[in-house]
């Protein structure tokens, strides 16, 4: 697979939290048109591999951003959380949710301009909720608040679009529509999927990464057992028909399972 240019590199990066490796020696490039999904068993690190890249958490190593991603002190990388890390009993409205995706670029006691809200409901058109601008977070379904947090993501129109476990607690339904919507995106940015649920993702993604303290980039969104095993990813694949299913199959920890 050839690439265009590449916006992000990792080289030997480590993390480790209170003594414990949660990883260690990752190499890994992300390019401007990757669509990849990240993979591995619970404490395998695949959270702190997004963490680092995010510049949340302390590593050794050196990771380079390419110009593309740069716009002033900030990097052009948008971040969807999963619902749960969101207290839904919070009193603020949809549209005050988007507009939190600028607060990077305003400060933390930036106000909000006309041309900020004007932008929120271009974005929360686009993905099909703007009816809902001003209703509490505390009225909305979880599809919705996924669609919420899609748009806080993509408000500052990034380069890098980030998304944690995205279709957690939702309906099969509108876990294909939430697809499309990120295949459609994925035209214009990069996107990098952490996911448990291989055989969504393979449906969709172009590459895939397995994180298990080590990183193995795999350029194809078809991975057999034999590669997981070498990439030391314990993963197991199952197909039922048309329907791929994932199993992990148990591995030995370090202790730092609670960091992921």
């Amino acid at each position: 697979m050839t690439h265009d240019k590449k916006i992000i590199s990792l080289h030997n990066v480590g993390v480790r939290y209170d003594g414990c490796t949660a990883l260690e020696g990752v190499n890994l490039d992300i390019y401007e048109d990757d669509f990849i999904g990240i993979i591995g068993p619970n404490g395998g690190g695949k959270t702190s591999l997004v963490k680092a890249i995010m510049g949340a958490v302390g590593h050794s190593g050196e990771i380079e951003f390419s110009d593309v991603l740069r716009k002033g002190k900030h990097y052009k990388i948008g971040y969807m959380p999963q619902v749960s890390q969101f207290d839904m009993r919070f009193p603020i409205s949809i549209e005050e949710v988007v507009l939190s995706g600028l607060q990077t670029e305003k400060g933390f006691f930036g106000r909000y301009t006309k041309e900020d809200k004007r932008l929120a409901y271009g974005v929360l058109e686009k993905i099909g909720i703007s009816d809902l601008a001003s209703r509490p977070i505390g009225e909305v379904s979880g599809g919705q608040m996924q669609r919420a947090l899609l748009c806080r993501a993509i408000i500052s129109n990034p380069k890098l679009l980030i998304l944690d476990e995205p279709t957690n607690f939702v309906d099969n339904s509108f876990e294909r529509e939430f697809y499309s919507m990120v295949q459609e995106l994925s035209r214009n940015m990069a996107v990098m999927i952490v996911s448990h649920d291989l055989g969504t993702i393979t449906s969709v993604v172009k590459s895939i990464v397995c994180v298990n303290r080590t990183v193995h980039r795999h350029d194809s969104n078809i991975l057999t057992e034999e590669q997981l095993r070498n990439y030391n990813c314990p993963i197991q694949i199952l197909s039922h028909g048309h329907v791929p299913h994932t199993v992990l199959e148990h591995h030995s920890g370090d202790g730092c399972k609670h960091h992921e």
